[in-house]
């Protein structure tokens, strides 16, 4: 009982407006007189009691009220603003609410409850209160009518008082709040984070403005509605707090725009961060799960995925479009809704929703799913698959709302994406589609990137294979272990490039170059000079002579194409390479530089040097002469060529430390050299060779002198035939002998100086004769009655290849022989 009385006396001064109460007879004497009234006019009430009350107002107001009383309006009620006279002689302004009241127990000189009637005025200082101008009725009718919900509760947290616009937010109407708390009236709104603000603005004071909450409430309990809610503590004359006066506002359509433009902004930041379709598709699902939707998936033609134009729609045998799944999301983890497995093929059937889509381009969307279950069954290939089993309807899983939006972009048809509702009970709207729409529109063209990115770059791709060695080849001068790391990441493609050209007499020329730019354009340069420096290697020249005829190539080539050149020939001029030969037989080992290179040395004890290679100029640019070094290279030692981006971010002693450091294989060694010294996304593309010499074994290698005598043919044959023997290799005796009878015949007869005949043992049988001469034969196709010339055909046609190496004392005429698998095995035994 308490308790409901202190609640009754904290309504009651709500209740009392902030007025001083005076009471007035019929004939308008003062007959009651209040503290209140003391302090607002200056009267005791002493002075005032008997008297008129238009003593305490102006004159023109007094007469005012005269006429009031004469007229007996007063007995309706009255009330306006009414000018005052203070004891002290200035005038105020005061409010005036005047209601005539037959209660005798109010005043104590008219006892007889029948006598006339008595006015209460109700009066309070309107000087610095101009916002009370109108009367308490009209404010009351403003607050009834007003669009935002208005509440007062006590220092409990329960209603006092509420006005007609919160009712709309459900609840009840304004008197049955009276005494309950906000829990009680809005049951599942989280009550408990609303009270906190109040609790906080009764302890601090400070009002709390437009806090925003979400939430269900009575009025819409199937949608997320948010409200703006203003709190300010309400206080007594001493300062206390007597409660809580607080403004509700319905914003969620402001809330759904901000909710919406947020996640447009979220997508913006997170979709087509990478040029990978699926990757891109991933992160379309994931933007919109769960934003916008409770599960969702992104189905792509399968061409699309690999980077072709896709084709026509629905030109399938049975009218079916195949579409793989690139991308799925679910609020649940493990994604139960999931109807067909990450990379599997969805097939769905003519006058299917997908399919409508997929033709005409427009999206789809059905608020509620059950009325299409039967057609969705038949929709989805083989039901839902999983743990549901098959044929199992959509809305078993709860999904009750869709959306259909086709992937497109420029104008083409990519694929379709899904929105499915499942959780959350509001289903789609216009503006969830309107929304699904711009996000499938903005993943569309990236996703369009990705896949005009994926086409490009496999054919980037094809071409830097076609242009660098897709394998290195096989050969016994050298181990060799090859990187490269373009500095365009996006096509892979680059203007650094490096070779292994097998050479005859079992010798390997290892090639670095580079040219100006990155891309197609440096890629294309790059692959002119790479296949001129094969065609010149093929021509046995040395290496300067390799560098002077590619240097009058490129200059040539920039003359013939003047001021405006074709796409690689500005990259060409000005490229640099560096070529060296290593001959395993006798470990010697020549190279020459167009440009600056840094080749390193690595003995076999670990020790690193920089060999004193004289610098050439680039290529076409003034055609100087270039200079070989030749040096002599132990068994086991490692050479390493690179590029310039090699050493962009790393010092010499940096790249002398990485190449120290044993490894346990030649291609191990080559990556961590790269990774220690090259970062992931070099500013230059970089190109590094690492070739770890070897020798032939001597027995491998039969050396003769031969004078220049005819008879002696005959024993060269016999000395070949008894070499062959020793290495197993019978069966080549007779090829063999006529290959070295005809080389050396020729020796005789058109060379002069001392012959040399030379056996190889390596991957081929290699036959080479040595003279002096410095003309070349001439292979010739003699007629039938000829007597002569068919030496050089002969060998032409019993070898796998043959040709002329010429050395600065003469020229060596050389001979190739395939070795069956049977004649290597028994030869490496």
């Amino acid at each position: 009982m308490g308790t409901n009385r202190d609640m009754a006396v904290t309504r009651q001064r709500f209740d009392v407006a902030d007025a001083a109460p005076l009471l007035i007879d019929a004939d308008g004497i003062v007959t009651s007189w209040t503290r209140d009234a003391e302090r607002l006019f200056g009267y005791p009430a002493a002075e005032i009691l008997g008297r008129s009350v238009r003593t305490l107002l102006a004159p023109e107001d007094g007469d005012r009220i005269g006429r009031l009383a004469e007229s007996h309006r007063p007995l309706g009620g009255w009330s306006g603003i009414l000018a005052a006279r203070h004891r002290d002689g200035r005038r105020i302004r005061v409010m005036v609410r005047v209601v005539p009241t037959r209660e005798a127990t109010l005043t104590t000189h008219t006892p007889d409850p029948l006598s006339p009637a008595h006015w209460v005025a109700l009066v309070s200082d309107a000087t610095e209160a101009p916002g009370w101008d109108m009367s308490r009725t009209v404010l009351e009718r403003m607050t009834a009518r007003a669009p935002i919900g208005i509440a007062i509760v006590d220092t409990d947290l329960r209603f006092v008082w509420s006005n007609a616009a919160l009712e709309r937010f459900g609840g009840g109407r304004a008197h049955e709040r009276v005494g309950l708390r906000l829990a009680e009236v809005q049951p599942g709104l989280d009550a408990e984070r609303i009270e906190a603000q109040m609790r906080k603005v009764l302890e601090t004071g400070e009002p709390v403005l437009d806090y925003e909450h979400v939430g269900r409430v009575r009025s819409a309990p199937h949608r997320e509605t948010a409200h703006a809610m203003s709190f300010t503590r309400l206080e007594d004359d001493q300062g206390r707090p007597i409660g809580v006066y607080y403004t509700v506002m319905d914003v969620s359509e402001r809330h759904r725009a901000r909710t919406r433009l947020a996640v447009l902004d979220r997508a913006g930041e997170q979709i087509g961060r990478t040029l990978d379709v699926r990757r891109t598709a991933q992160e379309l699902a994931d933007v919109v799960v769960p934003a916008l939707a409770d599960f969702v998936t992104v189905d792509l033609l399968d061409s699309v995925l690999r980077g072709a134009e896709p084709g026509p729609l629905g030109d399938g045998s049975d009218g079916s479009v195949p579409l793989r799944r690139s991308a799925q999301q679910s609020v649940h983890d493990g994604v139960p809704e999931a109807v067909v497995e990450i990379g599997g093929i969805a097939s769905y059937a003519t006058g299917s929703p997908p399919v409508r889509v997929l033709v005409s381009g427009r999206s789809w969307c059905e608020p509620r799913l059950d009325p299409l279950s039967a057609e969705w069954a038949k929709a989805i290939p083989g039901g839902l698959g999983g743990p549901y089993g098959r044929d199992v309807p959509i809305a078993a899983l709860g999904l009750h709302s869709v959306m259909i939006v086709p992937v497109r972009a420029r104008g083409i048809t990519l694929g379709i994406s899904t929105f499915f509702r499942r959780d959350r009970e509001d289903p789609f709207d216009a503006d969830d589609l309107s929304l699904a729409e711009e996000l499938v529109g903005r993943a569309a063209v990236c996703v369009d990137n990705a896949r005009r990115y994926t086409r490009e770059r496999d054919a980037a791709l094809v071409l830097q294979r076609s242009l660098l060695p897709r394998r290195l080849p096989e050969q016994d001068a050298a181990e060799v272990a090859v990187r490269y790391r373009p500095a365009d990441e996006l096509t892979g493609l680059g203007g650094d490039w490096y070779d292994v050209i097998p050479l005859s007499g079992a010798r390997v020329a290892l090639v670095v170059g580079e040219v100006a730019g990155h891309g197609i354009d440096g890629a294309a340069a790059m692959g002119r000079l790479r296949t001129a420096v094969r065609t010149l290697a093929d021509l046995d020249l040395p290496p300067d002579e390799v560098l002077a005829h590619l240097d009058d190539m490129v200059a040539k080539s920039a003359r013939q194409e003047g001021p405006e050149p074709g796409a690689g020939s500005v990259q060409t001029v000005g490229a640099r390479c560096l070529y060296v030969v290593h001959d395993p037989v006798s470990g010697a080992c020549a190279m020459a530089a167009a440009g600056r290179f840094a080749p390193a040395l690595v003995a076999p004890d670990g020790t690193v040097t920089f060999p004193e290679l004289p610098e050439g100029p680039a290529l076409g640019v003034d055609g100087h002469p270039f200079e070989v070094l030749h040096l002599e290279l132990p068994e086991g030692t490692m050479i390493a060529l690179h590029t310039d981006g090699l050493l962009a971010e790393a010092s010499p002693d940096a790249l002398c430390r990485a190449l120290a450091r044993p490894e346990p294989s030649l291609e191990y060694h080559a990556q961590r050299v790269l990774d220690s010294l090259a970062p992931a996304r070099p500013t230059d593309d970089v190109a590094l060779l690492l070739a770890r010499t070897r020798r032939l074994p001597a027995h491998r290698v039969a050396c003769w002198e031969l004078p220049a005598d005819p008879a002696r043919v005959a024993e060269a044959r016999k000395t070949t035939a008894r070499q062959l023997g020793l290495w197993g290799l019978d069966e080549l005796a007779f090829t063999t002998e006529l290959v070295v009878s005809e080389l050396v015949t020729n020796a005789i007869r058109h060379a002069t100086g001392p012959i040399r005949l030379r056996l190889i043992l390596e991957r081929t049988l290699i036959c080479e004769v040595f003279d002096g001469g410095p003309t070349a034969p001439h292979l010739r196709h003699p007629r039938t009655t000829d007597e002569g010339g068919r030496g050089l055909f002969l060998i032409s046609q019993f070898t796998q290849r043959w040709g002329t190496r010429f050395l600065p004392e003469g020229k060596v005429i050389w001979a190739e022989q395939s070795l069956a698998d049977q004649v290597v095995q028994l030869r490496l035994s």
